[in-house]
């Protein structure tokens, strides 16, 4: 490998390892997603109920487009292709890959039967690098917000901001 190739793939690996969430891409729209870096590739949990819905495309044998966002200002550090490959359940790659997620995985409703959902009803992904770029890209980048269930029931009430500035005041 050259200096440069070595170089790039440091900066991947880092970026990446710092970064508790990045973008993918498959064959639909980028999903920011959490995800561990464990034995030289990024790795994901999803598509469960409980668990964040991965993008389309992510089969064994396709690549996807990674971008690591900066963890203090948020903003592009690095885009790489990965090469995609799904783990099988409880196999020995699938269980040190789940062994880091479990130890990452905030407010699980179900700490202790974890690993075994997931080898129900989720898919482990392993995202290996390939070719990378740190170039910036010439247009924004900017896409409309996914769909989602989430939403607001009503609006916050005009005499809040008033209330909460009140209370500081008051301390």
């Amino acid at each position: 490998m050259t200096a440069d190739a070595l170089l790039s793939r440091a900066l991947v690996e880092e970026a990446t390892k710092k970064s508790g969430l990045v973008w993918v891409r498959g064959s639909g729209p980028s999903r920011a997603l959490w995800h561990v870096w464990h034995e030289g590739a990024a790795v994901l949990v999803g598509d469960g109920p409980g668990e964040q819905p991965l993008p389309g495309g992510l089969d064994a044998g396709a690549t996807a487009e990674v971008t690591v966002r900066s963890k203090d200002k948020g903003g592009r550090l690095v885009a790489w292709t990965a090469g995609v490959a799904v783990l099988e359940p409880h196999s020995e790659e699938w269980e040190a890959a789940v062994a880091e997620l479990k130890g990452k995985r905030l407010n699980a409703p179900d700490a202790e039967q974890l690993t075994e959902r997931w080898a129900r009803e989720c898919r482990v992904v392993r995202l290996t690098p390939g070719a990378s770029s740190t170039d910036l890209p010439d247009t924004s980048l900017a896409a409309p917000p996914l769909p989602t269930g989430a939403t607001t029931r009503r609006t916050a009430p005009a005499a809040l901001p008033r209330l909460l500035l009140k209370r500081r005041g008051r301390r």
